[in-house]
């Protein structure tokens, strides 16, 4: 029987200010790991299982990473029908693209039990559409979910759509998996006698130091074109996307204002930075089509130096490298300021949108919120970050000696796109080296400001695709432009009243409307 969601909301929002304090500081990252004596199948509060489930399959449309592709055969799928009785029947769409198929499951009325999204904003189109249940329609069915919500309060509001429903389970843990970085080479910074950069005037000079003891290299390489300059802009304090379905809107730290990041000065400053860069050879040519691979064979044959991306990275290198160069040491690096005396920040990416969305067409929605409930039990934590004691963990530590997170997932399956909800990172921190345990240590310390997940209505969202693709068009244009020095920063008040013509004022407005629409509601 479905449960109004209102009358829970409302007493969520209720909770107490010590509860709600203790919540904003508990997102999943701090468990600490099961203890040799711990009984994976000891009850706590309020409940392990929701209701005994029996033994039965739901069809499940999932992703598969190219990095540890999906194996039916993976022990993960095991734990789980041991604890819950379920049985993943899982399809994996063709051409990996699971938004598409997810709209042609929709548009065809042939829906799986089960979907994982990567995308809240997918998840609220797709539940305004009806296509989704509405989550909180059934948190009565789902105590350990209603407990792990009143924890989480963060967590659970951002999940919130713009009608005030929820179309996709929260997920907790797993974001910092997510962090992205600078990281250096430190053995070849030690080679030169070189120091890490605390600012863009010495990241440049640093740079040129490099290119002239290499001269065939890229000292800064970096993958999938503007994408990152989200993370560079962090520097400069206008940290906003840069990709072809996203706004380049971001808060304003200082004032609290939305603002629209591509025309601000203080990005102008970081283009002139790049600009120099490709002119001097500091940045490879085709830096705008550089993909996984071709960043990766740059990095392993001393043709970069330094680079940004994900955490895990510093393993993955290092893992792969050292057999053949004992030396080779990529490491962490602090992220320099856009100027003297600026914000040491890296872009806060310690987030995940991804999670479960159940299908209002299914005909086992009951059953299904008893299953997904178990994974926000500390059983069912406990299970999905670490598998089954004595086979796959033993204490505090796993017992096969695994190289890296890869290694683990692609073994296990462990921590892979649909096998988890609510996550002991910890699990991650047991198989990383010592530098990557250090990386997760320092990190925290240059957080940039975290941003809210806004909802947007359908009529917003129809808006942003519209007026927001000529926008961004018109802006990766340009901005490819300035760097590769074919469009003169003289014109860079041009270039500004051609991104006000195209609407981006309507598109800050948008985002204020809904950052406004959520404070209002949680007051």
């Amino acid at each position: 029987m479905k449960k109004k969601s209102t009358m829970f909301m409302a007493a969520l929002m209720g909770v107490s200010l010590v509860l709600g304090a203790c919540s904003n500081n508990n997102n999943g990252n701090n468990n600490t790991a099961p203890s040799a004596s711990a009984d994976t199948g000891a009850s706590s509060s309020p409940s392990e299982t929701s209701a005994a489930l029996k033994d039965q399959t739901f069809t499940f449309l999932n992703y598969s990473n190219p990095s540890w592709p999906y194996d039916k055969n993976w022990v993960v799928y095991d734990y789980i029908k041991e604890k819950t009785g379920v049985t993943l029947d899982v399809q994996i769409p063709s051409g990996n693209l699971l938004e598409d198929a997810t709209s042609l499951a929709i548009a065809s009325g042939e829906m799986p039990d089960l979907i994982w999204s990567q995308s809240k904003a997918s998840a609220d189109k797709f539940g305004q559409q009806g296509a989704l249940v509405n989550i909180l329609d059934y948190v009565d069915e789902m105590p350990n979910f209603k407990a792990w919500m009143e924890d989480h309060q963060t967590e659970t509001q951002n999940m919130l759509s713009s009608d005030g429903k929820m179309y996709e389970f929260p997920n907790s843990g797993l974001g910092e998996s997510n962090r992205r970085t600078w990281m250096y080479r430190e053995d070849i910074f030690k080679e030169q006698g070189l120091s890490t950069p605390n600012t863009w005037d010495e990241l440049y000079e640093t740079l040129k130091k490099l290119k002239a003891a290499y001269p065939d290299s890229y000292p800064l390489t970096f993958r999938n074109g503007l994408r990152y300059f989200y993370d560079f802009g962090a520097g400069f304090n206008v940290s906003a996307e840069i990709e072809k379905n996203k706004a380049s809107v971001y808060m304003d730290s200082e004032s609290g204002e939305f603002k629209y990041a591509p025309i601000q000065d203080e990005y102008k400053t970081m283009l002139e930075y790049f600009n120099k860069f490709y002119k001097e050879g500091l940045i490879p040519k085709d830096f705008l089509t550089m993909d996984t691979k071709m960043w990766q064979d740059i990095v392993s044959t001393n043709r970069a130096f330094i680079t940004l991306d994900y955490m895990g990275r510093i393993d993955f290198f290092n893992s792969a490298l050292r057999p053949d160069n004992p030396d080779f040491t990529m490491n962490f690096m602090a992220p320099p300021a856009g100027w003297e005396g600026g914000p040491q920040h890296n872009a806060y990416t310690a987030v995940s949108e991804e999670g479960f969305m159940i299908a209002s067409t299914s005909k086992k929605i009951d059953d299904i919120v008893k299953f997904i409930d178990w994974f926000y039990s500390e059983d069912g934590k406990q299970t999905v970050s670490w598998g089954k004691e004595g086979e796959t963990y033993s204490g505090d530590s796993f017992i096969k000696d695994y190289a890296d997170i890869t290694d683990l997932r692609k073994s296990t399956g462990l921590s892979t796109d649909g096998t988890y909800a609510w996550f002991d990172f910890d699990a991650h921190i047991s198989v990383s080296s010592p530098e990557l345990q250090s990386a997760y240590e320092q990190a925290p310390k240059y957080d940039g400001a975290k941003s809210s997940t806004l909802a947007f209505t359908p009529e917003e969202q129809q808006i942003l695709s519209t007026k927001g693709d000529s926008l961004n068009s018109n802006r990766d244009e340009n901005l490819a432009k300035f760097i590769m020095g074919t469009r003169s920063f003289d014109e860079w008040d041009k270039f500004i009243d051609e991104q006000k013509k195209l609407g981006y004022e309507d598109i800050v407005a948008i985002y204020k409307t809904a950052y406004d629409r959520a404070q209002a509601a949680v007051k």
